[in-house]
């Protein structure tokens, strides 16, 4: 009696996507929602006819979603995570910081 084999295709290197974004980038999107949400609050103000607060709310995640795909055109995967690390971290700005990459002389 033979054992019936069933193909399982798995990829471990194909991008989780949704609306060509990662999941990541989906999380700055609901985060920006509730900001703006809180922003929206405070604000009494009207335009055109609507409550700033919903236009904050719903209108500015939902341009930030094509915003993001554009940006992220031809990037590598998790670069907006990696962008906000590198601009959280502090720099070292100074010209008397010894060096740690080259550790004999440049020139002779």
């Amino acid at each position: 009696m033979a054992i019936e084999v069933t193909p399982v295709y798995r990829n471990l290197h194909q991008r989780v996507t949704f609306f060509y974004l990662e999941f990541e980038d989906l999380f700055f999107v609901i985060g920006l929602a509730a900001v703006m949400n809180i922003v929206g609050r405070f604000l009494n103000r009207e335009l055109n006819g609507i409550p700033l607060g919903i236009v904050l709310q719903y209108v500015v995640p939902l341009i930030a979603v094509p915003v993001l795909m554009l940006f992220k055109y031809g990037k590598p995967r998790g670069y907006l995570r990696d962008l906000l690390v590198w601009h959280a971290k502090p720099h070292i700005y100074c010209g008397l910081e010894p060096d740690r990459e080259f550790t004999s002389e440049f020139l002779r």
